[in-house]
C-alpha cells in the first residue's frame, strides 16, 4: 500500500471518529501506535494571530490508535 493510500485511509478514519478534527501529519502517516503518538500533532486551538497551536496528544477521548486503526482496516 502506498504512503499516499495510507494517508487518506487515516484522514478519512479521523473524520468518521470526529468529522471536525484538525491535525498535522509530521513525516508520514502512521501505521503504528507508536507513529501515531509521534507523527501526528492535533490542533488544540489558535493564538491571536490565527497560528495553529499544536500538541503531540490527542484532546479528543474518540480518538485512539485503537479506534483509529479499527476504522483503517474497514477502509
Amino acid at each position: 500500500m502506498s504512503h499516499h493510500d495510507i494517508e487518506n485511509k487515516f484522514h478519512t478514519a479521523v473524520k468518521t471518529l470526529r468529522a471536525n478534527t484538525e491535525y498535522v501529519i509530521v513525516n508520514k502517516a502512521p501505521e503504528t501506535e507508536e507513529e501515531f503518538n509521534s507523527n501526528v500533532e492535533w490542533v488544540t486551538g489558535k493564538t491571536e494571530n490565527n497560528k495553529a497551536i499544536l500538541s503531540n496528544t490527542c484532546p479528543h477521548s474518540e480518538i485512539t490508535w485503537t479506534k483509529v486503526k479499527a476504522e483503517m482496516d474497514k477502509l
